[in-house]
């Protein structure tokens, strides 16, 4: 089928995507570079050796939550018991003198996890800087 000339006279009457596409290129071409490419990850702490003359930063703070048979909640700070509302107190003045100020919650599997939230709120009260939870599984390993 062959074109005669008043069909060519008569034009294109389309848009001319071909520099459209181009310049389309173009923007994705910079936006790539210009996007700076980062990792999100996890943050993790080191553990780091210890340093000579810190015997009393040595021991770590554990603050136990205890069940008892009878459905009462005991607390216990490095294994010495506490009423609930001296903990905050006593963690505040545990890590005054502290540098590195880390403490571990343990709970018994029977108590809701609203009341490790609490300690959990008290340690960071106490400007407490991480805290970690002890489970049954890391405690075997150490």
């Amino acid at each position: 089928m062959a074109v005669t000339g008043s069909e060519m006279n008569k034009g294109i009457t389309g848009i001319n995507v071909t520099p459209l596409i181009d310049v389309l290129l173009v923007l994705l071409i910079i936006f790539m570079v210009i996007v700076p490419v980062t990792s999100h990850g996890l943050s993790s702490s080191i553990p780091q050796p210890a340093k000579k003359g810190a015997q009393e930063e040595a021991r770590a703070v554990v603050v136990q939550v205890v069940a008892a048979p009878n459905g009462e909640i005991g607390y216990l700070i490095n294994q010495r018991p506490f009423a609930k509302a001296e903990i905050e107190g006593q963690l505040a003045e545990t890590f005054a003198s502290r540098q590195q100020k880390v403490m571990f919650v343990k709970a018994d599997a029977s108590v809701q996890y609203a009341t490790v939230a609490e300690i959990i709120d008290m340690g960071h009260r106490a400007s407490v800087d991480t805290i970690g939870l002890l489970t049954p599984r890391l405690e075997r390993h150490q």
